[in-house]
């Protein structure tokens, strides 16, 4: 699970780059419960988080250059992160995050440590197969002074609720048949710190179009693999400060792809600033979902009351 309130503050800190970490899933029927809606599988995005409540592995490593402001340099950071997600009850997932950051300060040493961990919470609450749609509500919890302020990690807490949303397009009308692997995913939360800092809008929206729903459910085009196991995407992640002075808006936007394979998910993304105060250089961000329910079906890819266990 990537925290679009962690990738915000990473991009904003005043020091260099970042790296997320967010869900893991496959795309066969066999997973059905994990990530899908009818026909439509939804994978785990990079910058942005999914509406699922599931068992999910993710690490990443994302490199990002912030601007110089506020007496420092131009600063290079490298995130190595991780979040794991594990299913309670039916539809309802409790998550932890981190992140251990590497920034080089242009013409200084540099400095090392980890960001504060990230607690998680998410109930699915709606689901409509047929439409392929779902919705979810959550909430994220950085917590205060659990990592190292020499990285910019914050001594007081902050609360995110958020909402999550996911809609396929395989419903569209059979006069349109190329408009169907079409899917979009969004998040919408506003940050709560327990101190006198601006809350913020925070908003992430993803646009893929998804070769393997393609393939399989519209029309066998004949695409060699690695191709057809691929989800073209484009996300976007963008704080907005809506009080106490905190300026203006700061952002990225990620296009990139996703390769799909039986027991993990690689995605490579560009990160683009979207003005310079989030950054003056285009950044990159690798992530690897790792499809736990399938590598260790006894203990993931079903809840720990109220759900059938995996069978031996």
């Amino acid at each position: 699970m990537k925290s679009l309130d962690n990738i915000t503050s990473l991009l904003c800190n005043g020091a260099g780059a970042a790296i997320l970490a967010t869900s893991a899933l496959i795309f066969t029927p066999r997973v059905s419960a994990h990530g899908f809606e009818g026909s439509r599988f939804f994978p785990p995005t990079i910058q942005t988080d999914d509406p699922f409540a599931t068992d999910e592995l993710s690490l990443g490593v994302q490199v990002f250059n912030n601007p110089a402001g506020e007496g420092s340099p131009k600063t290079r950071e490298i995130d190595f992160g991780g979040a794991l997600d594990k299913e309670i009850f039916p539809k309802f997932a409790l998550g932890i995050s981190g992140a251990y950051t590497l920034l080089e300060p242009q013409g200084q040493a540099g400095i090392h440590g980890f960001d504060n961990i990230t607690l998680s919470a998410k109930r699915q609450l709606l689901e409509i197969p047929a439409h392929e749609f779902i919705f979810s509500i959550g909430a994220e919890w950085e917590v205060g002074d659990t990592g190292s302020q020499s990285v910019g990690a914050n001594t007081f807490s902050t609360f995110t609720p958020t909402i999550y949303a996911g809609k396929g397009m395989g419903d569209l009308p059979d006069s349109a048949p190329f408009l169907k692997p079409f899917a979009i995913t969004g998040t919408l939360g506003v940050d709560l710190p327990l101190k006198a800092d601006p809350n913020n809008l925070d908003w992430g929206l993803a646009v893929e179009y998804s070769l393997p729903y393609l393939e399989q459910n519209v029309k066998e085009t004949g695409l060699p693999r690695p191709f057809r196991d691929m989800i073209p995407l484009v996300e976007f992640a963008v704080t907005q400060p809506l009080n106490r002075g905190g300026g203006g808006a700061t952002g990225t936007i990620n296009p990139g792809v996703l390769w799909e394979t039986k027991d993990f998910q690689a995605g490579l993304e560009a990160v683009i600033p979207i003005n310079p105060r989030t950054g003056p250089n285009v950044g990159v961000v690798f992530n690897v979902q790792i499809f736990i329910d399938d590598l260790f079906p006894r203990i993931f890819g079903h809840p720990i009351f109220g759900g059938d266990k995996a069978q031996p």
